[in-house]
């Protein structure tokens, strides 16, 4: 985490061993692809005093919640509220003329503004992150503080990859947390900032 920040923005994500958040052919009415349902049967002990429990009312005492574009379409814009109410911010490449998103909603076009809105936004709680494509945007541009990544011990073998397209450069994390829950093991990554690496 940036010194002096106390609200992290913090990528949430289900990742099988091989990298995959969603299997192949993901779109609407398939959202999470051929298979990729596989994932979140962690999510059945969501209601649990037990790990994954707690991880996921940790998730859902975040502030606000940066999505990417496709995210945010294969999840029906999440009607406006992703939970509590939260701002939501979508980061898109382009937003179309009479295009409002619904309920708590925005759309930013660029990744260090939505950074510094979703910071101000969120007061003194964290800032969750979803979709590959906005995760792979924030790190790229230095702005994910912490991954919470629930690891499932399956190789979907093909699908939609998190870190694909982060460029050539090394990223150096701090692995903080480690909880063993039945299913899925969830990670919590330090991203080192690059003075931190030199």
């Amino acid at each position: 985490m940036k010194a002096g920040v106390s609200n992290p923005i913090r990528l949430y994500m289900s990742m099988s061993l091989d990298g995959c958040i969603a299997g192949p052919d993901d779109r609407p009415g398939q959202e999470l692809g051929r298979g990729g349902g596989r994932l979140f049967n962690w999510l059945d002990d969501r209601e649990s005093d037990g790990p994954s429990g707690q991880v996921y009312r940790e998730a859902l005492a975040t502030g606000a919640v940066i999505s990417g574009r496709r995210t945010f379409e294969l999840a029906g814009r999440w009607q406006g509220d992703h939970h509590d109410g939260v701002p939501i911010f979508v980061l898109t490449h382009r937003v179309d003329d009479g295009d409002v998103p619904p309920g708590h909603a925005r759309f930013v076009t660029d990744v260090e503004e939505c950074a510094r809105q979703a910071r101000a936004a969120a007061g003194d709680r964290p800032i969750m992150v979803h979709g590959a494509g906005a995760a792979q945007a924030l790190l790229r541009g230095g702005h994910i503080d912490e991954m919470e990544i629930h690891l499932v011990p399956v190789l979907l073998g093909d699908g939609r990859r998190l870190f694909d397209h982060l460029g050539d450069g090394h990223i150096e994390l701090d692995l903080v947390r480690r909880l063993e829950d039945r299913d899925v093991t969830h990670l919590r990554y330090r991203v080192r900032r690059p003075e931190e690496t030199a």
